[in-house]
């Protein structure tokens, strides 16, 4: 097994099947999510990358090959209990995830399920809404609150037991794009300032364009990995599989197409600026 202290899940030849399918759901995965890596992990519904996503959780139990979550075995009945501390999930929905009718009280569930002294507790919840900036929702009723603040709540609770991953299972994808942006703030600044190790399972090329690197999943396999530069400048082979590029990226696509000279890696608005302007400045 490779050295845990560069990394936070470790996948060896890694398989799963669900009952009575006749395929692998997941198949022969091997991959790794380093120390402070924000990783996204892409494919069309039914690849497999959800699944991938459970089997990071312990929700699922490989069939063949092995989850290690710092280091510890997801195979281990033992262990679940801890992996789940160190790799703290946060689903699509928010509304499945709020089990309090008050915020701050939502925040706590784990850490009163985990005997964590009410003094403790306290700094953790403060600490958690803090950084997700919900402070001032604290006393509010979950119902109250937008989709996009229900998320934060939802990521606050995993940040109470102060995890090394934070993965999200699609988690914006019922978000309006408000929601979305929120989400995504909170998360990218979690991982630059905490350097907590993200996990992100999304529809959205905006979102992943933002990752340090993207995985894409297909038939259950890996089909292409690399940053996202790498992997939305191959555009032919990205739609073969299913999948959209950014806008930027699809654009510099096409005007390529049509023998205009831009850079086939672009992949933010920002850079589409710059080579127009770089572009008009050569006429």
């Amino acid at each position: 097994m490779a050295n845990m202290d560069e990394n936070r899940i470790i996948a060896g030849n890694l398989s799963f099947a669900y009952p009575d399918a006749k395929k692998n759901a997941v198949n022969d995965v091997s991959m790794r999510v380093k120390k402070g890596e924000f990783l996204a992990i892409l494919g069309h519904n039914g690849s497999g990358k959800s699944t991938l996503a459970k089997l990071f959780n312990a929700l699922y139990v490989p069939s063949s090959g092995n989850v290690w979550v710092c280091g510890l075995d997801t195979r281990d009945d033992d262990l679940v209990f801890d992996i789940r501390q160190h790799a703290g999930m946060v689903f699509q929905n928010p509304d499945n995830q709020i089990v309090a009718t008050v915020v701050e009280e939502d925040v706590a569930f784990g850490l009163e399920n985990n005997g964590v002294p009410p003094k403790e507790m306290r700094v953790r919840i403060d600490e958690a809404l803090a950084a997700v900036n919900m402070t001032k929702y604290a006393k509010k009723a979950p119902h109250m609150l937008s989709g996009g603040q229900k998320q934060r709540v939802a990521i606050a609770g995993v940040l109470a037991m102060k995890p090394d991953v934070i993965i999200l299972d699609e988690s914006t994808a019922m978000l309006d794009p408000s929601g979305r942006r929120e989400v995504m703030n909170t998360v990218h600044r979690l991982n630059d300032e905490e350097h907590i190790s993200v996990v992100i399972i999304t529809h959205y090329m905006s979102e992943a364009a933002t990752a340090d690197y993207v995985i894409v999943m297909d038939e259950g396999e890996i089909a292409m990995s690399g940053t996202p530069r790498e992997v939305f400048t191959q555009v032919e082979k990205v739609r073969a599989l299913g999948l959209d590029v950014p806008e930027m990226t699809d654009l510099a696509h096409m005007l390529r197409e049509d023998g205009i000279d831009v850079r086939a890696d672009v992949l933010t608005v920002d850079e589409m600026v710059e080579e127009v302007c770089r572009l008009s400045s050569n006429i």
